[in-house]
């Protein structure tokens, strides 16, 4: 086994890091069998904004076979998210139509274009304490190899460099080893959302320390 390569991200890791967040998009478990009418679905809210706003704050994992991973970083949620709003968000609700009909009876895909037309811009409390928010996905074969935390040490050394005293994340209750994995890496679990599938736990972790 190849090790892989901790590098920033570039423009043209776009399609690699689409395919690892399609890869990842089923709690953690690849999601391919469920988007396969849109692979790139998730990618254009997970991975495409952050290459596009906050290039100094996203990294690339690669091997011999291409883009592995990534984790990426919002210095301030907010402004994050209004940019989001003003310069992303209304291409994609004119690309894809909002789904009609009963929510229960739609697909992934069209679950997701729902997001598109009526985004989530929840932040945890205390907003000034945990400004800053995180992203991070691997494929399978990268896993368990310590890059993971490698990459948000990193990503988190920089926010606190630019004077972030925090930074929170969001992890579906039913992706129990990422839900670990973040508690080993010092996060504590600040507020917990929704009903489906035991609801999205927002964590936590202070970066003065």
């Amino acid at each position: 086994m190849n090790d892989c390569v901790i590098r920033p991200a570039r423009p043209d890791d776009e399609r690699g890091a689409y395919y690892v967040c399609l890869k990842t998009g089923d709690y953690g478990k690849d999601g391919e069998p469920y988007y396969r009418d849109d692979p790139d679905a998730l990618g254009r809210i997970f991975v495409g904004p952050y290459l596009a706003f906050e290039p100094d704050l996203s990294l690339t994992l690669e091997d011999e076979r291409g883009v592995c991973g990534y984790a990426l970083g919002a210095f301030d949620s907010h402004a994050f998210f209004a940019r989001y709003e003003s310069e992303w968000r209304q291409d994609l609700c004119a690309r894809f139509p909002a789904p009609q009909g009963h929510p229960g009876q739609w697909t992934r895909v069209q679950s997701v274009y729902d997001g598109y037309h009526h985004p989530d811009y929840f932040c945890p409390e205390p907003y000034e304490a945990y400004p800053s928010h995180l992203h991070i996905d691997l494929l399978p074969r990268a896993q368990g190899r310590g890059y993971g935390r490698r990459m948000l040490e990193q990503v988190m050394k920089r926010l606190r460099d630019r004077g972030s005293p925090g930074a929170h994340l969001g992890v579906s209750a039913a992706n129990t080893p990422a839900f670990g994995f973040y508690l080993r890496l010092g996060f504590r679990e600040l507020i917990r959302v929704g009903a489906l599938d035991g609801g999205c736990a927002y964590m936590g972790r202070t970066l003065g320390d």
